[in-house]
């Protein structure tokens, strides 16, 4: 339920406004920082009860508690603590069953049974077969705009059917050897049939470790233990989100008590803090893509030529120095560095100005102006225009970079504009494909829109081979890597700040991977 009177010390002195950061995904974790505390090998046996407050910056009043909406970190992790979906993705980016107990392809990959373990919704009804197909129904809904869309496109969800109350049998339009992906996509969560429309913000119904007792957009969501959850009940008595957008906020919180798990801090910050005593610093190794994004459907990036000369003016290690303060490691364009298919053969790009500005005189556009959309949204996007707009100068391209709302930034880059920064967090490369660069990707930000890749990335996703399906993934990326729309220049470490007492908490989960946020895996000692 909607409720402005919070008890106790969860309000008091905190009051942190609204603002917006990307949720979607990349990089690969990797073992903590020496200056960091593991605390899955230094927990003991997990302490029962208590609540924990995490800091996430928010959407302001917009936010939602519909998790086919979810768009945001913050999104995300409260979904996670609410609902379920059939599958979820691994530190390595592979599909884990999660209330799907197993799932099995026919012969042909068009066909694929899949099992639900037992469940129960919050309201104590079981999760059925039926109820998976409403939500995956309600997805795809081509009225809507939810953003797992895009991923459910191979299903042929008219003719899938329930063959008993706890197994599904999914028909796909071609066969598709990925299908867990899928099922895993963000955004997939299941809810019940049942569920009225307008219940999300102040009724929810789901299938996860806690319930919801009230929700604030833009300020708090206050949730409680599940005791009938089926992976077993949370450590915690009660789990707190509060709304805190700037990082200071998140940070100050953090260290004055009034949270014990702070999202997403900036790399000096970590290094402030790092030896202290007074905080845990968790560093989730090249987890965030940073990236600039083009559209290719408008001047002067529909010149494949001008993104080209984009991609040879910058110095990516420049970039990684000054936006992300070294925590980090240089892009070669490409999304998902360390993941399965990822074309790790290409050269590495290297500044080449007396390239770019061939390339902008063949184009006409030797005195190019654009403009560069950024935002404090998230960390290092100031600073990445900044070096950006520097760098470009050097190959005669004037850059002039605006600042957008931190509210809106996400929704106003999607159609607007011709540059912007950009990030992700992680997902499978197969997901960035879909989510990003098909003609009728609904989160399709550079409107990068060609048929022959479509056709190509089908033709990944019906080939059972491995080694073949590969080889197509390699195609589609050295096409990226030559002309595409994403100037990819590097992969941050995300940081978590975390109170000393907090446990549980996973240091080898990249952003949006199953047990990144896990909060009913945390406890406080």
């Amino acid at each position: 339920m909607h409720d402005d009177h919070f008890p106790g010390p969860h309000r008091r002195g905190l009051l942190i406004a609204s603002g917006a950061t990307a949720l979607t995904l990349a990089g690969c974790a990797g073992a903590p920082d020496p200056g960091t505390s593991d605390a899955k090998e230094e927990a003991g046996p997990p302490n029962r009860g208590g609540r924990l407050r995490a800091a996430f910056a928010g959407g302001g009043a917009s936010e939602t508690l519909d998790p086919h909406l979810s768009n945001l970190f913050a999104d995300a992790a409260r979904a996670k603590a609410l609902y379920d979906k059939l599958a979820d993705y691994g530190a390595d980016l592979s599909a884990q069953p999660r209330l799907a107990a197993s799932w099995e392809p026919d012969a042909t990959l068009k066909r694929w049974k899949v099992s639900l373990r037992p469940a129960v919704f919050h309201d104590g009804t079981p999760v059925t077969a039926a109820d998976v197909l409403h939500s995956y129904r309600r997805i795809a809904d081509p009225k809507r705009a939810f953003r797992a869309r895009a991923s459910l496109e191979p299903i042929d969800l008219a003719a899938s059917r329930a063959r008993d109350e706890r197994t599904v049998e999914f028909v796909l339009k071609r066969p598709t050897a990925e299908f867990p992906n899928v099922m895993a996509a963000f955004g997939a969560y299941i809810i019940p049939a049942s569920m009225r429309e307008g219940a999300f913000d102040h009724a929810p119904v789901g299938s996860g470790p806690f319930r919801l007792v009230s929700f604030a957009p833009g300020r708090s969501t206050l949730l409680r233990r599940n005791d009938d959850y089926w992976e077993g009940a949370p450590h915690l008595d009660e789990l707190e989100f509060v709304v805190a957008d700037e990082e200071s906020a998140r940070v100050n919180a953090l260290l004055g008590g009034q949270v014990e798990y702070a999202h997403e801090l900036n790399p000096a910050t970590a290094r402030a803090h790092e030896h202290g005593g007074r905080v845990t610093i968790v560093r989730l190794r090249n987890s965030a893509m940073q990236s600039f994004a083009m559209k290719t459907d408008r001047p002067p990036f529909h010149d494949r030529r001008v993104r080209q000369a984009l991609f040879l003016l910058a110095d990516r290690a420049e970039l990684v120095r000054g936006a992300l303060s070294g925590a980090g490691e240089i892009g070669n364009d490409l999304f998902g560095k360390g993941y399965e298919y990822y074309a790790d053969g290409l050269p590495q790009r290297e500044q080449d100005l007396g390239r770019a500005r061939r390339l902008l005189k063949e184009a006409g556009a030797e005195d190019l102006r654009i403009t560069l959309d950024t935002s404090p949204v998230a960390t290092g996007f100031t600073e990445a225009a900044a070096v950006l707009r520097d760098q470009a100068a050097k190959a005669g391209i004037t850059v002039r970079v605006r600042t957008g709302s931190k509210d809106t930034y996400w929704k106003d880059i999607l159609d607007a504009g011709t540059l912007c920064c950009y990030r992700s967090g992680a997902m499978p490369i197969e997901s960035h494909l879909s989510q990003r660069l098909l003609t009728d990707s609904t989160t399709n930000a550079t409107h990068w829109r060609h048929h022959d890749f479509d056709a190509l990335y089908r033709q990944a996703q019906s080939t059972r081979d491995p080694e073949q399906r590969a080889d197509v993934y390699a195609r589609m990326q050295r096409r990226l890597h030559a002309e595409g729309p994403f100037l990819i220049w590097g992969f941050a470490d995300w940081i978590l700040g975390t109170a000393r007492n907090v446990r549980g908490v996973e240091h080898r989960a990249p952003a949006n991977t199953l047990d990144w946020a896990r909060f009913d895996k945390v406890w406080l000692a």
